[in-house]
């Protein structure tokens, strides 16, 4: 037991620590690359890599969580688990591939853009095996050479795109850097699973177990698939029915508010078994997980939300000139961030407690809302219209999320809500500060008093005290398995 426990803090700190130095890195590249493409390029560039990113679930189909699960509970099975998978992934990759190929043929891309998406419709398939060789690896819990993997495959890429950028090559070889990252990622994994694992990755077909694994995927696959739709299906119409320019002022909300999901990732990957582990143990524990996690989030979402939307025009800055038009799409995108993070309790509860099937049916929803808002607004205001879709269907997912809490658990809103009313009136008095020194002093000073300033008046406010940080760092050290 005790052996268990320490590989699951061991674990969560590797991946953590990768988490942290990939949304680093990966921030740094996204500014390097867009300073030097303008909108219009960074568009297509980013246009292509959500388009592949859509059908990449129709190469999955949610069989490495599957994997990830099942060999989790039977190891000895890990080999014909694997190998049966790997007989569905083959042809089901090559399918996805000419489906890709012909749609872009049909559709009438330009010839730019049609290069792009066949490089990073490349990436697309070896990062979908990719997942799966780290999938078998995490079911004999392990995350130490996945976040190994991920550190490297960020710096191959941002390495090569520095080079790139520096001889000028253009967008095309920009988007290689990627497939290269691919490249070695796919390798990697591959090895470590058969050399430390000892498994094999040749395909095996036993048509019972083929269907059992295909029938368990499907819930995994109906909520990937609409995940993928709600995340990068704007991405898409914006540049169908705005133009590449508008894809490139948005790509920064969204890389923005992407990057900033490492912090309620991590802190849900430590609280989720401690979850799951008091559902069937202490429901009252559970309890009191569930809203310190609410309000942990809340306290730390609101200032990054309300400041980065302040100083939106000199986050813009970073990027250069011709950027302007990215400032209201930001503005209106941060404020979804504690929509965002507040979410990530919300859909841990419902799955530690066995609401799988409402997760999805929540997406699903919010997917279709998000695809008319779309297709309403973007005519209509561009990357703003998408920035306002983004803040409604976030609301709208989270409050779907809440409607079936008070359904699974017995617990306090008004204790949430309390800490949410001093936690927005300390943002009000930081956002009112900020914005009258933020053309006064250097911003990383006037960032640094904004911050100091909300929790000083938080704590005045009595929103969180010394018991309830201690509390917090309980929950994260007590895990139950």
């Amino acid at each position: 037991m005790t052996e268990k426990i320490t590989n699951i803090a061991k674990n969560t700190s590797y991946f953590t620590l990768a988490l942290i130095l990939q949304k680093i890195l990966s921030s740094i590249y996204f500014i390097l690359i867009a300073r030097a493409l303008g909108p219009a390029d960074l568009g297509k560039y980013y246009f292509a890599i959500s388009f592949t990113t859509i059908f990449a679930i129709f190469i999955d189909l949610g069989l490495t969580s599957v994997l990830t699960r099942e060999v989790a509970k039977t190891k000895e099975q890990a080999q014909k688990i694997l190998s049966n998978i790997m007989a569905i992934k083959l042809p089901l990759a090559v399918l996805t591939w000419l489906i890709v190929i012909i749609l872009v043929k049909t559709l009438g891309y330009s010839g730019i853009v049609q290069q792009l998406i066949y490089l990073s419709v490349i990436s697309m398939v070896l990062d979908s095996f990719t997942l799966t060789f780290f999938g078998a690896i995490r079911g004999f819990h392990n995350l130490f050479f996945e976040s190994i993997g991920a550190v490297i495959f960020q710096i191959i890429v941002i390495s090569t795109g520095l080079i790139i950028l520096k001889m000028d090559l253009g967008i095309v070889w920009l988007i290689s850097g990627l497939v290269i990252a691919s490249v070695f990622n796919f390798i990697y994994s591959g090895f470590i699973v058969c050399y430390k694992w000892k498994l094999s990755l040749m395909p095996l077909l036993d048509s019972k177990l083929v269907k059992l694994l295909i029938k368990m995927a499907i819930p995994f696959a109906l909520f990937a698939f609409f995940q993928r739709i709600y995340t990068y299906l704007d991405s898409i119409l914006l540049s169908s029915l705005a133009g590449d320019k508008y894809v490139g002022f948005y790509q920064i909300a969204f890389k923005i508010i992407f990057a900033l999901q490492f912090l309620p990732l991590a802190f849900i990957a430590s609280l989720y078994p401690a979850m799951s582990a008091y559902w069937r143990t202490n429901r009252e524990q559970l309890v009191v997980v569930f809203e310190r996690s609410m309000n942990y989030l809340i306290i730390i979402s609101l200032p990054i939300a309300v400041g980065i939307a302040v100083i939106a025009d000199k986050v813009i800055f970073l990027f250069k000139s011709g950027y302007e038009g990215a400032i209201l799409p930001l503005e209106i995108s941060m404020l979804a961030v504690v929509f965002i993070f507040v979410g990530y309790p919300v859909g841990a509860l419902l799955n530690a407690c066995d609401r799988q099937k409402i997760n999805t049916i929540n997406m699903a929803i919010v997917a279709i809302v998000s695809v008319i808002l779309n297709i309403i607004f973007i005519p209509k205001f561009q990357a703003i219209g998408a920035s306002i879709t983004a803040l409604i269907t976030n609301f709208l997912l989270l409050a779907l999320g809440l409607f079936w809490v008070p359904k699974i658990i017995n617990y306090h809103p008004q204790v949430i809500l309390k800490v949410f009313g001093k936690s927005v009136l300390s943002a009000l008095f930081m956002a009112v500060a900020i914005f009258y020194l933020k053309n006064l002093f250097n911003i990383f000073l006037v960032i640094g008093f904004g911050g100091i300033l909300y929790f000083s008046i938080l704590f005045l406010l009595k929103g969180f005290t010394k018991e309830d940080i201690l509390s917090v760092c309980h929950s994260f050290a007590k895990k139950t398995i």
